[in-house]
């Protein structure tokens, strides 16, 4: 079978940490890992970058084509992505820019890379400006990971810095919003696809760590540690607590021009102070045993 173009480009970019030859050669190139909105699977794309200040930003160009890339709907469904610069690898939360914000931060892709002013002359479409977002570790992540208490408190802290934020973005988005209710012709505000991003980004990755406990780390403990047992079912069952908020909050995304601040308020406010509860006992009752567990596990 013949390599695709973008297969061909992805491979000489990870054989020479980022540097490649042909159209790409001497720019700025990244490569996007996005997860299929449908099928699950991750999806690697080369695409050119801009930076803003420490952000990186990436367009949804298509080539000018009539319709969005593909990977632009991954995102939409599943914001956190995985970047590679270079030889350097992370994961970054994916933020489509609106209204104002959008038109200067593609203004200034423009100014650095003028084709694209280009494909968006040869489209109805507006283009898709997408900031690639990388979180940054809470103070009380551990800064270097040696065992499973140390992975858990990383997680626990990744999730607790991300809820901060998002009750943050709500106050400013639906302020924001009442600002502009009323007769005129005032633009609406352009918060609404950030807070969708990374209130999805961390309800996904709640579900995925809740998960993960639930059919791995929990049965395991269980078997080494049957002393856990009253704690493990604890656990378990606020789990089924957090799992019932997080879907109201999730269905309230798809509603945001429309929800009422204070029912997504409400939801947000429970899972704060049912999750807070719940990782100080969880991290009570594991952490002194899950500090004995090697992390990566050493053995077969």
């Amino acid at each position: 079978m013949t390599m695709s173009f973008n297969q061909r480009v992805i491979e000489e970019f990870r054989a020479n940490a980022g540097k490649v030859g042909g159209p790409f050669e001497g720019g700025d190139l990244l490569l996007l890992t996005t997860t299929g909105a449908k099928s699950g699977e991750s999806h690697t794309v080369p695409l050119a970058y801009v930076r803003d200040g420490g952000r990186l930003m990436v367009v949804g160009s298509n080539l000018g084509a009539p319709s969005h890339p593909d990977w632009y709907h991954n995102l939409l469904a599943r914001p956190v992505v995985r970047v590679e610069l270079g030889a350097e690898q992370f994961e970054a939360i994916a933020v489509p820019a609106e209204g104002a914000r959008r038109e200067r931060l593609f203004a200034r892709i423009v100014r650095v890379l003028p084709g694209y002013g280009d494909y968006q002359a040869g489209t109805e479409r507006t283009l898709p400006v997408v900031v690639l977002e990388r979180p940054e570790p809470g103070p009380e992540a551990p800064r270097e990971v040696t065992n499973l208490a140390d992975k858990l408190m990383e997680v626990h802290t990744w999730l607790r810095t991300q809820l901060r934020h998002v009750a943050t973005e709500a106050d400013a988005y639906f302020t924001a919003r009442a600002a502009h209710e009323g007769p005129g012709d005032a633009p609406a505000p352009g918060l609404g696809l950030q807070l969708r991003q990374h209130c999805l980004a961390f309800c996904q990755a709640l579900e995925f760590h809740h998960t993960a406990e639930d059919h791995h780390m929990f049965p395991g403990l269980a078997q080494y540690h049957p002393a856990l047992g009253d704690a493990l079912e604890r656990l378990r069952e606020e789990h089924e607590t957090v799992a019932r908020i997080q879907g109201g909050l999730v269905a309230l995304l798809d509603t945001l021009s429309t929800a009422d601040p204070f029912d997504f308020r409400t939801q947000l406010d429970a899972m704060t102070k049912e999750l807070t509860a719940h990782l100080i006992y969880e991290e009570e009752k594991l952490l002194p045993v899950l500090k004995a567990v090697p992390f990566p596990p050493t053995g077969p």
